[in-house]
């Protein structure tokens, strides 16, 4: 530390104290400054998805069970239709769909997989189906009571 030496001889210590004066005066100026600002920023408009009200069920709905990466279990109404490989998949569905009365775009697709399927593989499902046009893919979500 520096000393220094004032009237007299006496050894005289600075002050180590910092001036917090300035640092309250530019917090004060920032604080006004976003006070005024802030009411003129516009606002962002969220579209949150919200979920319909169907006028009645859809008549076919095809769920597809994921089993592994490469074997797919299909049902149409709750019938079983056997299993599918992941190639003809989306064949498989599109020839349901085109059956169907409401046409490509009618009958829902619902994925679900078992807690030990990789994610990875409903994505390849997902994929699979969105190159193949196929237009209304929903992913089921079941609780199970514990």
């Amino acid at each position: 530390m520096a000393e220094h030496f004032g009237q007299g001889g006496r050894r005289r210590r600075t002050k180590s104290e910092i001036n917090m004066v300035p640092f309250i005066d530019v917090m004060l100026v920032l604080l006004i400054i976003f006070m005024v600002s802030a009411p003129l920023l516009p606002t962002g408009v969220i579209d949150l998805p919200t979920m319909g009200k169907a006028q009645k069920a859809p008549e076919k709905v095809v769920e597809l069970i994921v089993e592994d990466e490469g074997r797919v279990k299909m049902k149409v109404n709750s019938q079983d239709a056997g299993m599918v490989m992941l190639d003809d998949l989306a064949s498989r569905v599109k020839e349901v769909q085109n059956s169907a009365e409401g046409g490509v775009s009618g009958v829902p697709v619902i994925i679900s997989a078992r807690k030990d399927v990789r994610y990875d593989a409903v994505v390849k499902i997902m994929d699979t189906l969105q190159r193949a046009g196929v237009a209304r893919v929903g992913l089921s979500v079941r609780t199970t009571g514990g």
